[in-house]
Parts: C-alpha cells; structure tokens; sequence
C-alpha cells in the first residue's frame, strides 16, 4: 500500500510538474503571427477624470467636442448619447441655444402620416445623436467595406494589452486596483490616433489599409484622421497632433460616463460613511462585552 502510494503521489508530482511547464511555456509563447511584428508599449497618460477624485476638464471637453464635429463624425457616431448631455454640467456644458442649432441640423423620425409615410422632424435636446448614415450596409458601401464603430462606449470596450511575463501580470493587476487605473480604454484610444506610421520595409500592407503600430495587427481600414492644425481651437490652444487626440479622447470618456464626476464623489462620501459605521460598530461591541470575561 505505502509503495503504490508513493508512486501515485511521484506520477501527481510528475504530471504537476510538466502541466506547469508547458502552461509557462504557453503563455509566454506568441498566440499569433500578428503578435510577432512589432509591438508597441502604449503610455499610461495622466487624465483629469482618473482617480477617486477625477473630474473633467470643461474647456477640453468642448475642444474634444469640436474635434468630433470637425472630423469624428463625418464617419462615427454616438448613438447612446443625447443632445441634452452637451448642456449639463459635469460635461461640456454648452449653450442650450447652440446644441439646439447642432441637433436641428439632423432629421429623425417622427411617428406617421395618414398615408403611412414616416414624418420626418429635425432633432430635439431629448433626441439621441443621429449618425452620418442610415444603416451599416449604407456606411460600408461608403467606406470601402468597412463599418466604423459606434464611439458612445469606445473608451470603455478598449483596453491595453500589456506585452509582460505571465507572472507578473497578478503584480500589474494589484497596482491598477490599489491605484485606480480605469483609463486603459483612453490610453489606448490616444495611442491609436497618434499611431499611424510608415510600415517597416518587411511589412506586406494589404491595399486599401493605413498602418498603425498600435491597432491589432497593425492594419487598420481607418486612413490618419487628426494632424496638426486640422482643427482651430476657439480658446488659443496649441492643435498639435497630440494635443487634439487628448481633447477627443476626454470627450469620448466623458460621452461613455457623463456622470462620472457624480459617481465617484459619491464613492467618495461612501467610503466615509462606512469608515464612520465601522468605528461606532467597534465601539458597541467594545461597550456591550466590556464586562463578560472571554
């Protein structure tokens, strides 16, 4: 019995053994042939909405709103957003008058007439943002086959993808969580538009694509958007390349949670509430069992 037992015990301790060398071995292998080409290590950015106590920046929120007018939604949309949202505070807050002008400038559907046709209307405050085209078959039919995606929640569906040993990734997670890193999706976006470059002379280029060091492979169906001096800002501010990508990375993470500002103070106040709730909790029981002998 000790005998067959100690073989179990060398086969579990064999098979343990070679399990974890070959999970080593794969995840610190390339999962693709895309993942050998170059990569590029996207920057953490400092952000004015990162952090317990972030916020965003007024005056970069309408600079990030006209970089969309400007370029952005010629080809995108922001179809979980409202024209309203422009006005409140916490976001770019927008003359009423102005939004109104903007929103008119689209047509949305407006119930029926007796003959059955859909009465058209031009948009309200309450109405959602209404896109550059009427489905995704009219956007591929003008854009070469590609549909562009939606930017409401794009800062939230983006994340980085960090190129490290699969050992350390437990140590990255617990510094993102102890120092409340959420704008991985914003980092990234800022990447990408800043990440068209020429293709190394080895790299086949499919027809038709832009190269970009940072997008997935490395081929994207979207041509450079932003340059410097593509757009004029109203308030001086420099419109470099970098300088216009952080202003419509803001807006698009403010446009994917305009009420971030109001989450996290009362986060905030919670985290209060309960350090408070804690101390009385601790001091009861200190009262109730002072005298009962343990």
């Amino acid at each position: 019995m000790t005998t067959m037992t100690s073989s179990l015990v060398r086969r579990s301790l064999g098979a343990f053994v070679i399990g974890s060398v070959l999970s080593a071995t794969a995840l610190s292998a390339p999962a693709s042939a895309s993942e050998t080409a170059e990569h590029y290590q996207i920057p953490r950015l400092e952000w004015t909405f990162g952090g317990l106590s972030g916020y965003f920046d007024k005056q970069q929120l309408r600079r990030g709103f006209k970089v969309y007018q400007t370029v952005c939604q010629n080809c995108h949309n922001l179809a979980h957003l409202s024209y309203r949202n422009l006005t409140q505070p916490g976001g770019p807050e927008l003359p009423k008058e102005e939004v109104e002008a903007y929103a008119a400038q689209k047509q949305v559907a407006d119930g029926f007439n007796d003959a059955g046709e859909v009465n058209m209307r031009p948009a309200k405050l309450a109405d959602l943002f209404v896109g550059p085209f009427k489905n995704d078959k009219e956007a591929a039919a003008a854009l070469n086959g590609a549909v562009p995606p939606d930017l409401s929640l794009i800062t939230k569906a983006r994340t980085v993808e960090r190129e490290v040993e699969w050992y350390a990734f437990p140590f990255i997670m617990l510094k993102d969580v102890l120092t409340q890193y959420q704008e991985q999706g914003a980092d990234y976006v800022h990447a990408l538009l800043n990440g068209y470059t020429e293709p190394p002379a080895t790299f086949n280029l499919l027809p038709g694509l832009s190269y970009n060091r940072v997008f997935p492979g490395h081929q994207i169906g979207m041509p450079q958007p932003l340059t410097d001096g593509a757009v004029d800002y109203d308030d001086g501010t420099p419109t470099t390349l970098d300088q216009q990508s952080k202003d419509v990375t803001a807006f698009l993470a403010w446009a994917a949670e305009p009420t971030l500002a109001d989450r996290k103070k009362l986060g905030a106040w919670v985290l209060i509430y309960l350090i408070i709730l804690a101390g009385l909790l601790y001091a009861s029981k200190k009262l109730i069992w002072r005298n009962v002998k343990h």
